[in-house]
């Protein structure tokens, strides 16, 4: 079911439900004064048969014969029973005058003072009057015909006001749904037209503040998401083909051109220690681009554990100096030093902390004229702060914002080996362990990368 339906058919009930509600309060409410009323007009007529007929302490009986053959009867079916204090029927209007009420009724008429009763025939009342030293029990019943009658044209009234209301509730009902939902409407059929290939170009357009606004407008903002993740799923399927084709090809060429004559030991053994670095460079190339593959992993999926970082990259700079073999210096120092060992402890994933400090560390000696790297930790109240310096060609600005990217390669960096991932890989490292990762070009030469992590 559309939503505008389910609107228009949830505003009919709700509407009906509370119409229902009223209409039969108001004729339970209706009922009940018409009793009330009727059951106080006919305690107030047996009130007034008692004051009529006690007169000089006798009970005039011949005085309400007269009144009730000419205008004293006023009551539709009204009967009238008029007893004295010793339960002796004085008077009856019934044609059949040997109806006697039953004795317990009598009692109790004169032990309460007042009665008053409803069934199927209509409303009695019963009083036991007393005036000076006369009493009379005086019982009247009547059927309330034009009440009853009032009732139910009222019924009916309330019927048919239902029944009108409930059609033009589903009239305006569907009316405001359908209003409500045409911008939903606009925005859906704007969304159809959207596809893979216009991102860029299709916009909804939504007007005024309200939620669907806001829906439009989000909407807008998920769709330049979705196209700069689409861009950069381009460039990077268009990088890493690139970057898997040329190692391939050089290792296919070297082998074909190697095969063609027979050669030398000693130039099968040049050649097999070409193609074992391409390969070499081909397998780093592949764990990066896994490592990149990840989009969907966050802090919940990892194994955290606390991590000194003064011991991490300790193990990072001896892990350098012996893979580069070429005098690489890894300095490391304390901008001051810490009272607590919390001051530089954060909870980490060991193996890939390991992973974001070997790649920092081996791209400051790497970058650096003299192989050296300057590492300096310090800490603040709430982050550890590590500074990794090198004292090569400063990044220009231009790159500073790039050289985060997949297979973004700086000017500075194209006399050296390596295909781009590493720094993306770090950031994403970072972003994991809830850190930032900044650089910072330092002048002339020498560019500073700071891991900011939440210490414990």
């Amino acid at each position: 079911m559309k939503i505008k339906y389910k609107i228009a058919l949830y505003y009919t009930l709700s509407a009906a439900f509370l119409l229902v509600a009223f209409a039969v309060l108001a004729y339970y409410f209706s009922g009940r004064t018409r009793h009330e009323e009727y059951l106080g007009r006919l305690e107030y007529r047996a009130m007034s048969i008692g004051a009529v007929i006690i007169e000089n302490d006798e009970v005039q009986i011949g005085l309400l014969r007269k009144l009730d053959k000419t205008t004293f009867q006023d009551l539709y079916e009204e009967t009238i029973q008029v007893y004295d204090d010793h339960y002796n029927l004085l008077y009856s209007n019934m044609k059949d005058a040997a109806l006697h009420a039953p004795r317990a009724l009598l009692e109790r008429i004169k032990t309460s003072k007042r009665y008053v009763r409803r069934d199927d025939s209509g409303e009695t009342a019963g009083v036991y009057y007393t005036e000076d030293n006369m009493s009379v029990l005086v019982i009247v019943s009547s059927f309330d015909k034009y009440g009853f009658q009032n009732l139910r044209n009222l019924q009916r009234i309330l019927v048919i006001e239902l029944l009108v209301a409930v059609v033009l509730l589903v009239v305006i009902g569907y009316f405001f749904a359908r209003k409500m939902v045409e911008p939903v409407e606009r925005l859906v059929e704007q969304a159809d037209k959207i596809n893979a290939s216009n991102l860029q170009d299709e916009r909804v357009a939504i007007k005024g503040k309200d939620e669907i606004a806001q829906l439009g407008a989000n909407f807008n903002t998920m769709l330049q998401r979705l196209s700069h993740s689409f861009d950069q799923q381009k460039s990077f399927v268009g990088n890493a083909s690139h970057e898997l084709r040329t190692p391939l090809a050089a290792i296919i060429s070297q082998l074909q051109v190697t095969l063609a004559k027979r050669r030398s030991g000693e130039e099968y053994e040049a050649v097999l220690q070409s193609v074992l670095e391409d390969a070499e460079g081909l397998s780093e190339l592949t764990n990066g681009l896994l490592q990149l593959a990840q989009p969907d992993m966050n802090s919940r999926e990892l194994t955290f554990s606390p991590i000194r970082v003064d011991e991490m990259l300790l193990e990072a700079g001896d892990f350098i100096r012996l893979k580069r073999k070429t005098g690489s210096k890894v300095d490391i120092q304390f901008v001051r030093e810490p009272e607590q060992d919390t001051s530089i402890i954060c909870q980490g994933n060991e193996s890939l902390l390991k992973v974001l400090f070997i790649n920092l560390v081996d791209n400051a000696c790497k970058f650096s004229e003299d192989n050296a790297a300057q590492v300096s930790i310090d800490f603040d109240s709430r982050h550890i702060l590590v500074h990794i310096r090198n004292n090569g060609p400063a990044i220009p600005e231009d790159e500073l914002n790039r050289i985060f990217e997949p297979f973004y390669r700086g000017r500075n960096s194209r006399h050296q080996r390596g295909h781009g991932l590493g720094l993306s890989i770090c950031r994403k490292i970072v972003q994991w362990h809830g850190g930032e990762l900044r650089v910072q070009a330092t002048g002339v030469a020498g560019t500073i990368f700071t891991v900011q992590l939440p210490h414990v």
